[in-house]
């Protein structure tokens, strides 16, 4: 995700903070600040980064257990409205999926128990109207935080938690596509009812949480549907096999030409032994004239590390693949020379030319 850096990895998965996170931390600093004097704003930040380290944990919750089917998380973004764990795949079984989806607010119940049991911790129905309140006491805030988390994840609007519950239960008695559809709509109904409830109490968390989840759960959808779409395809059915290729030792002058008499936005970059070295990209080698360096090599510009796939890879492999790939996927041939590639573009191409 864009505007984010990593602050650490946990076994194999990277934890990454959104710089609007930062934004957060300074409102909350700030509006504690002028209420209370700096104590209350030092207390109000360890509180905040508290309760981020529950939903960190939270989300470790859901890698862990997708871990034991076999699917990788590479990253776990925080942003101001929580977490993000970015899971390589759902598990296409039901069982497995709400497994995954109730194993984050599960870690939640049990630092509530933690908190309540062990340390004392009460909740009452009302602390929720006052829960910045330092008064009320820091445990007995974060116990009450972790079940506020547990209840609002199980609200079935997907992609939330609860959503995908729904959505896996759905699926045990209809297609994936078909349950994946009904949950989405059923979702983005949701987040009309927190968009209004949101404008009319003046509450702008609630706000940015339905656009979140309106255009989050579109997002699933199309997804689910492309992957379903991709079944039996492989990615020599959506490579583009006519371009123009530069050299590692072509000036951004040379790439600038390319630009103006074709209609290319990537650009591969091709070695002399007939191999992928790069791709350079419209955007690149724009940003490169801007700068005043046309006489630069393309090798100093283009984007390195593009995964290849062979003719015959599955498109749900070359899917996963381009999640880490911007530019886009190398297609080779079984000696590993470069044949083509594909990018998201020509994908939504493929999807709209190849329905039947």
């Amino acid at each position: 995700m864009s505007w984010s850096f990593p602050i650490g990895t946990i076994r194999g998965t990277e934890i990454r903070i959104h710089a609007t996170f930062f934004l957060l931390l300074a409102w909350i600093v700030a509006v504690a600040g002028m209420a209370g004097g700096a104590a209350a704003a030092v207390e109000n930040l360890v509180f905040i980064l508290a309760l981020f380290a529950c939903v960190v944990l939270h989300e470790l919750g859901h890698v862990f257990m997708a871990r034991r089917y076999g699917i990788r998380t590479p990253d776990i973004t925080l942003l101001p409205i929580g977490g993000l764990a970015r899971l390589e795949r759902m598990p296409e079984d039901p069982k497995q999926e709400i497994a995954v989806a109730l194993a984050g607010p599960a870690v939640n119940v049990v630092i509530w128990l933690i908190l309540t049991l062990v340390l004392g911790a009460t909740v009452q129905t009302d602390a929720i109207e006052t829960l910045e309140d330092p008064d009320q006491g820091f445990v007995q805030r974060l116990a009450m935080v972790n079940l506020i988390l547990v209840l609002f994840n199980m609200i079935p609007a997907f992609p939330m938690d609860g959503g995908r519950v729904f959505r896996a239960v759905l699926a045990l008695f209809t297609d994936r596509v078909r349950a994946t559809r009904i949950a989405a709509r059923t979702g983005q109904a949701l987040a009309f009812g927190f968009g209004f409830l949101g404008l009319t109490s003046g509450n702008p968390w609630l706000v940015l949480i339905a656009v979140f989840i309106f255009f989050a759960a579109g997002a699933e959808s199309s997804d689910t549907a492309l992957q379903d779409r991709a079944k039996g395809a492989m990615a020599r059915d959506a490579m583009i096999t006519a371009y123009e290729a530069l050299s590692p030792h072509d000036t951004v002058d040379t790439a600038a030409q390319a630009v103006l008499r074709s209609t290319q936005a990537e650009f591969p970059v091709i070695g002399a032994d007939g191999r992928l070295v790069g791709i350079l990209t419209r955007a690149s080698i724009i940003t490169e004239v801007q700068a005043d360096r046309r006489t630069a090599r393309v090798e100093t510009a283009m984007t390195t590390d593009i995964p290849g796939v062979q003719l015959t890879t599955p498109m749900e492999a070359v899917l996963r693949a381009m999640q880490d790939s911007p530019p886009g996927v190398a297609v080779t041939d079984r000696t590993g020379h470069f044949v083509g590639y594909i990018t998201r573009e020509n994908i939504g191409e493929w999807l709209i030319l190849s329905r039947h």
